[in-house]
């Protein structure tokens, strides 16, 4: 038939839908390779983000608490003490010695919260009376108290009377350290106007210098400063070292 591409019975040629084939041969990974590394890859995945999760877990709570006090900051909340910003943390290289003279390395006083005096070792009344407050709000902190440390920094070489000793010591323990007044310049600082012992200063768990306590401070304030910061750690920080 005209126009037809049908080769006649015995012609020899082939018809075209029997032509040769031709193959290419490609590199191909078995579909179960291919399911074990999108495996590995989920599981990889997924043990990552499980990390994350727990990290994120762990550290919330500190975040959390220093957010509560540096960034989230109600126009109605007031804090009696100044928060330094930025945080100020202890010298590792502040040279400390006890009493006798023994060194004592800075990073003791990291652990707990802790109210600190500076003054000489004379101590005069402005002094006495801070020792005694110092001693005074511990004890009213109830269950929290042992979370707090009562630091007092002596910055000259005078000796502290015995009575004094006697009497900060008292119920409880106080850690009674010499530093150079120069060492202890260098990490804490007075408001304009005042020197170091005419404030407290509040040291966070972590070494930090966070907060300065006015001159002559009103107690119960004081107190509430000291009770807020602690709730706001309750989450992170135990009592102890």
């Amino acid at each position: 038939m005209s126009g037809s591409n049908s080769s006649a019975p015995g012609s020899g040629a082939a018809p075209e839908s029997l032509s040769p084939l031709s193959f290419a041969v490609h590199a191909m990974q078995p579909p179960a390779l291919l399911d074990q590394g999108s495996g590995d890859a989920q599981r990889t995945r997924s043990g990552r983000l499980k990390m994350l999760l727990v990290l994120l877990v762990c550290a919330a709570p500190v975040v959390a608490s220093y957010l509560a006090y540096y960034v989230v900051r109600p126009e109605g909340r007031t804090n009696y003490s100044e928060l330094m910003a930025p945080l100020r943390p202890v010298p590792g290289g502040l040279p400390l010695t006890d009493l006798q003279g023994a060194p004592v390395q800075a990073g003791t006083l990291k652990g707990q919260w802790l109210l600190v005096v500076v003054s000489g070792g004379a101590c005069d009344a402005r002094c006495e009376k801070y020792l005694w407050l110092q001693r005074q709000l511990r004890e009213t902190l109830g269950r929290d108290k042992d979370r707090v440390d009562k630091v007092w920094l002596i910055d000259d070489d005078a000796a502290p009377r015995a009575q004094t000793l006697d009497a900060v010591r008292t119920n409880t323990e106080i850690s009674v350290l010499r530093a150079p007044r120069p060492a202890l310049e260098a990490w804490l600082v007075p408001a304009p106007g005042h020197a170091l012992e005419d404030h407290f200063y509040i040291v966070d768990p972590l070494g930090n210098w966070m907060m300065r306590v006015p001159v002559d401070p009103d107690p119960s304030r004081f107190k509430r400063d000291v009770e807020k910061l602690l709730r706001a750690s309750a989450g992170w920080d135990k009592a102890g070292r």
